[in-house]
């Protein structure tokens, strides 16, 4: 479960990286692509939550559930923005990309053993 988590969290971070671009130049991102982004990230949750849930998990991939969920939780915040019609505001899309990008990682060095 955990590697299925990471590759479709990878598959979401591609689209992030193409909804940054919109809102770094100022526009509003395509809404399905928006969405997508948003099933990838909540399917990839769901898997990581399952392979934790499963036991015998690292305990960084319980850490890395934590770190996604926040990623997760600036995300909603970001829909939020986008539903008003109203480009997000850099930071926000910063931290939330950083976020994500560390609970990404983590779960990278947990599936990876390292």
């Amino acid at each position: 479960m955990l590697k299925a988590a990471l590759i479709v969290f990878a598959i979401a971070a591609m689209g992030g990286l193409f909804l940054a671009s919109h809102v770094l130049r100022g526009r509003l991102a395509p809404w399905a692509v928006s969405v997508m982004h948003a099933l990838l990230g909540a399917t990839g949750l769901v898997l990581l939550i399952m392979g934790v849930g499963q036991g015998g998990a690292p305990s960084r991939a319980t850490a890395a559930l934590a770190v996604l969920v926040l990623a997760a939780l600036g995300g909603f915040y970001l829909a939020s923005i986008h539903l008003k019609g109203r480009v997000a505001p850099k930071a926000v899309v910063f931290v939330h990309a950083g976020v994500a990008v560390a609970g990404f990682l983590v779960l990278l060095s947990a599936v990876l053993g390292l």
